[in-house]
């Protein structure tokens, strides 16, 4: 039997405390312990692009790292973005309205890469967007819609943080 190790985590902002094997993927830990399926398993070898999280805000593929090396870690998944009330983030929104995905199974990983990239570069351009999602893999849409969801998103994020920064949202 494999060692055990015992595993700190917040995971979509709940703090999670599990006991498992050492040899534990993480991507394996957030599907089968955590009942989190919408992190997908594709490749397996972090090429696809499928798998990918968010840790500590920078995207991981979740199937190359062991559950152990997030301990402590905050992890973000696709199940993180939409509001407990349902309502879809702005990037989800964008995927939708601009048919940006097709068979959905990269989607996951598309949404979380775009996420984190908005982060870091709220007002990116095409090439920045399409250098970002260069490592999700798509068989379906050939890109294009997927960049018009990421430059909407982009346009809506950045009408969120300049009614946050002057205090209008919730007032």
């Amino acid at each position: 039997m494999s060692d055990m190790i015992q595993l700190r985590t917040v995971v979509n902002g709940v703090a999670c405390e599990s006991f498992l094997e050492s040899r534990k993927l993480l991507v394996d830990y957030l599907r089968e312990d955590l009942h989190l399926p919408g992190t997908h398993i594709g490749c397996e070898q972090g090429v696809c692009g499928a798998c990918t999280v968010l840790m500590d805000g920078r995207t991981v593929r979740s199937c190359l790292l062991l559950a152990a090396q997030a301990d402590g870690a905050e992890i973000l998944t696709v199940e993180s973005l939409s509001s407990p009330a349902g309502e879809l983030h702005p990037v989800q929104a964008a995927f939708s309205a601009e048919h940006a995905l097709q068979c959905g199974f990269c989607t996951p990983g598309m949404l979380m890469t775009a996420v984190e990239l908005l982060e870091s570069s709220p007002n990116p351009s095409q090439a920045e967007i399409r250098d970002a999602l260069g490592g999700v893999l798509c068989r379906c849409t050939g890109y294009h819609t997927i960049v018009c969801a990421v430059e909407a998103a982009a346009t809506v994020v950045a009408g969120q943080r300049s009614h946050t920064d002057t205090g209008t949202i919730g007032d």
